[in-house]
């Protein structure tokens, strides 16, 4: 598969050739939906907590005689049948991740990326290269471009520039190539690339 590749300022810089491996599949539905559902239940907090009996926080006394009150007999206002009292079997906190094999995770990174391609929703530049961290100048770029919400994957470093530059601009993600994820690339509209991000994740997916 054959792409154009663009520089920041968007001029033309040449063409490259993508891996059929990585951009060339037909993409499954289930494959990215478990890959997700895996990355959010890992992300989940967990902490949602209820107080039990033994938790809440009531006098240990018996509320009232045993008989001849006419009610139902009752020795703590602790019991779950109170308001306020100890919660039954309620939520405590635990851990939601469940495990996925390794290689079905970058099977599912795999199929992020030739969904991308498909959709002609990939855009390669040669470049995150800045002479100075300026926002404006990007703001302009990414709007001539026409990215709105927009990832961006570069090498084992973000060009720091770059990354100043980008911090404040809505819409716009930077990730080096080791935190790249189906979440976060399915998430946006447009998936762009640097060469060296390209090559690192054809390195980490081979």
């Amino acid at each position: 598969m054959k792409l154009d590749v663009i520089s920041l300022n968007g001029a033309a810089a040449g063409s490259i050739d993508l891996d059929e491996a990585l951009f060339g599949l037909d993409p499954r539905a289930d494959i990215l939906h478990r890959v997700v559902r895996w990355q959010r239940a890992k992300a989940q907090a967990g902490t949602h907590s209820t107080l039990t009996r033994a938790e809440v926080s009531y006098s240990t006394k018996k509320i009232y005689r045993q008989k001849g009150t006419g009610g139902a007999r009752h020795g703590s206002r602790k019991a779950p049948i109170f308001r306020k009292g100890g919660v039954v079997k309620g939520p405590t906190p635990r851990s939601h991740a469940h495990d996925l094999p390794k290689k079905f995770r970058a099977l599912g990174l795999r199929h992020a990326l030739s969904a991308k391609a498909k959709a002609g929703e990939l855009v390669i530049v040669d470049s995150l290269a800045m002479a100075e961290a300026k926002t404006a100048i990007l703001a302009r770029q990414a709007k001539d471009l026409g990215w709105k919400r927009v990832l961006i994957i570069d090498g084992a470093s973000v060009d720091q520039n770059f990354a100043a530059a980008a911090r404040n601009i809505e819409g716009i993600d930077v990730l080096p190539t080791i935190g790249a994820n189906v979440y976060d690339i399915l998430k946006r509209d447009t998936l762009v690339i640097t060469k060296a991000g390209l090559e690192a994740l054809e390195a980490r997916l081979k």
